[in-house]
Parts: structure tokens; sequence; C-alpha cells
């Protein structure tokens, strides 16, 4: 089977679409995927961020299934109970005072979306993002987008109005600067752009990741998210948060707005929401989505019968099995090994993160980004039956991100075959 699968994909299916292993999967349920040579893995991917309550969870198969008896498609031709009913809980679950949403089908939609609200809303067109952020490969999301430069070759020119700031990725300082004596410069930069290239009154949105996702998985200094919350709430710009890898959990939180105390003026939504159906969201105020008038937006398969249905499921079964207290402690713990193994091993640079949104960043004895370091012990690790997949600029981040119910005996099996496969 495996060399004619790979053969017709070789004849069908882009080579731009690119897989971070060559396994061929056979079957996948909770946190282990086998493959169609039997062979068994720990997924500490978790299909990116996306699969939080591990592959295949009963619960939402089954609601899933009992959506499809029933109704499979709407295209916006009819009313269906499960997407209010998925309005109703983002609006439980969602910081501020964010009570209102429009579905989509990928984070990058979500956040085209977002952009349009804020643009619509404010009557201005200017766009500030951080420089690492990762919103999305559409063409406004990508105009956004930094983490690489590789994802924005041959696709200038790009949106225009859209201005960068360094993210306050604290390890590696695009201003030069030390944790521990630096004077917050990136955030003055941010105010540097408003008094040299584009007037806060031209200004429509801030678009930022409260935790850097595929540029390095880095959380910033809270004091920086205040900051910009202040300036925006200053200058009547609206900020909107991707959370589309960190939310439902993955951090301990629902979102993790929550761990600084942030209320966004947008939210984005998108991987973990519906536990690996296609769906995204953009959530706001009534207030400010009321100044979107009907049919400035539109979607055919945003907001899908079923995928509204297996959110609701997912929501659910976090509350019911208390996935937000596991994530945040065996986060905790996990950390708390690394920071051992980091201690033994120099090749580890770097260790942080928020619950189950772990970073391990690979240096060499300078100080520089491995990124064959990583490949080599990410091919160890595969295998031994465990798959970690990288981030970063450089490539040299491994992130750790298992489904939220990970037990405590399944992060040390993983923990061992990671620490094993470090030189």
């Amino acid at each position: 089977m495996g060399n004619d699968l790979k053969e017709r994909a070789k004849k069908h299916i882009t080579p731009a679409l690119v897989f971070h292993t060559d396994i061929e999967v056979e079957k996948a349920e909770g946190l282990y995927v086998e493959s169609a040579d039997g062979k068994r893995y720990m997924d500490f991917s978790s299909g990116l961020a996306t699969a939080n309550l591990g592959h295949c969870p009963p619960e939402v198969l089954e609601a899933a299934k009992r959506q499809m008896d029933s109704l499979v498609h709407s295209g916006c031709i009819f009313r269906y109970a499960s997407q209010v009913e998925l309005a109703e809980r983002l609006a439980e679950i969602t910081p501020g005072a964010i009570d209102m949403f429009f579905f989509s089908n990928s984070g990058a939609e979500a956040i085209e979306g977002a952009i349009k609200l804020a643009r619509h809303a404010t009557g201005r067109q200017g766009i500030i993002s951080f420089v690492g952020g990762f919103h999305g490969r559409t063409m406004g999301a990508l105009t956004l987008t930094t983490s690489s430069a590789k994802y924005r070759r041959g696709f200038h020119p790009l949106l225009p109005s859209v201005y960068h700031a360094p993210y306050p990725y604290c390890y590696r300082c695009l201003l030069g600067r030390i944790r521990k004596d630096c004077s917050l410069e990136c955030y003055e930069y941010l105010e540097g752009i408003l008094r040299h290239q584009i007037s806060p009154e031209d200004v429509a949105c801030m678009v930022i990741e409260p935790v850097l996702g595929e540029g390095g998985y880095a959380p910033p200094p809270p004091e920086v998210l205040f900051r910009i919350r202040d300036l925006c709430s200053r200058n009547g710009i609206l900020l909107i948060a991707d959370e589309v890898q960190s939310g439902f959990g993955r951090t301990g939180r629902w979102f993790a707005s929550e761990h600084y105390g942030l209320e966004p003026d947008i939210i984005v939504m998108a991987k973990g929401i519906a536990s690996g159906f296609p769906l995204s969201a953009f959530g706001a105020s009534s207030r400010l989505m009321s100044k979107w008038p009907p049919g400035a937006h539109g979607t055919t398969f945003g907001g899908n019968p079923v995928s509204a249905a297996t959110a609701v499921a997912t929501i659910d079964k976090i509350r019911k099995d208390g996935l937000l207290e596991n994530s945040a402690r065996l986060g905790e713990y996990a950390l708390s090994r690394l920071h051992e193994m980091k201690n033994r091993h120099a090749i580890i640079g770097d260790i942080r993160g928020l619950g189950l949104m772990i970073g391990v960043e690979f240096v060499k004895a300078d100080g520089s980004p491995d990124k064959a370091g990583l490949e080599r012990l990410m091919g160890r690790c595969l295998d031994n039956g465990l798959i970690i997949i990288e981030c970063g600029p450089g490539k040299n981040v491994a992130r750790l991100m298992p489904p939220l119910n990970v037990t405590r005996e399944e992060m040390d099996a993983a923990l061992s075959i990671f620490e094993e496969a470090l030189p």
C-alpha cells in the first residue's frame, strides 16, 4: 500500500502541500496514531493543535452522526440549531464583551473576516501586526504573516497599509535586548510606527497572537500586552487576538488572552474548536458587529451544521472532564521535567510555554538556532513512536502539544522518549 499511495499522491497532489511526516495512517484514536504497517505512535502534534480531545473522540463523533441524520448543509438557506447553540457556548467562554460570531472554515478565512470587520467598523484602513506572527496564507492573512519570509516569497505585492512591529519574543529579541535589563523597546518600536509611519487615526486594528505560535511558541511578557491594549483603547484602534492555535484549552485556559486579563475587541478561533472538523470563527461584541450591515460578509460552508454540532460537543467535553485544569496541571509538570533536561543538555537553549503549548528551543554552542539538531531528535523520536513537529523561523523549536486529556503516564512516556533522543 505504502509505495503505491506515495506514487499516486505524486501524480495528483500538489507539491506545494508539505507533510510533516511520511506516516500513512490506518487509524487514529485518542493520543495514538496507527500506521498502515502496524506501528503505533503517540501524537504530540495533535494534528497541529487541532485534536484537543485526541483523535476521533467518541462523544464528538456521536454528535456528528446525530447531526448528519437530520441536516448536513445549509449554505445560508436554512436556520438550524447547532449553529445557534455553538454561538451561545462561545459567548459563555470568550473573554470580555464578545457575544456575537461569524463562522468560517479555516483560521486564515477567519482572519480575513476579522480585518474586514475592523476596517468597515472603524472606517480606517491601516493594520499593524507583529514580526514573527503567523496568521494564515490567503493574501490578506499572508500580509500579516511574518514568521518566515518563505511564506511570502513570490506573492508580492501584498495588502497595502500593513505595518509590522517586533513581537516580544524575548529569547531572540529582534532589537538585541536581554529580558532582565530591557525597557520593552519592542513596545517603543510600536509607538514609533505611530509617530513616523502611520497616524493612529488611520489604524483600524492591531493583530497579535497572545502566545506566538508557528513563529516560535513563545508567551510574551504580560506588560507588553497591557500596554498594547491601552494604546489601542486610547486611539480607537481595535485589538484582534489571533487565538487560532492557542484557543480551546491549549494553554490551560479557554483562551490564552485570559492569562493576561486581555480583553480583545475581536477574537479569532479555529483549530481546536471542533476536534478536527473544519470550522473557524471570529467574534466581537454585538455593538461592534452591528456596525456591519447585512451582506457585508458571507459564506457557503462556514458554520456547517455538522461542524457546529461537533464544536458544541467539544466544548461540552472539555467542561465535563475538567480538561482546562488537566492542561494546566500537565503543562506545569512537563515544563518542570523539561527544565531538568535543559540543565543536563546544552543543546536546549530555552524552555517556555503555557499549559500544553510548550516550546523547546534547540541551539548550537554559540547560541544560534540548531535546526539540524532538532531534525535528528525528531527523527529519533519518530523511530521510537513519538510524533513531534517544529516551528520558529529557524525551524529549531520543538513544539509539544498533546491532547488536553493526556495522562501523567502518557506524558512521562513521551518525555522519556524525548530525553533519550537528546544528544
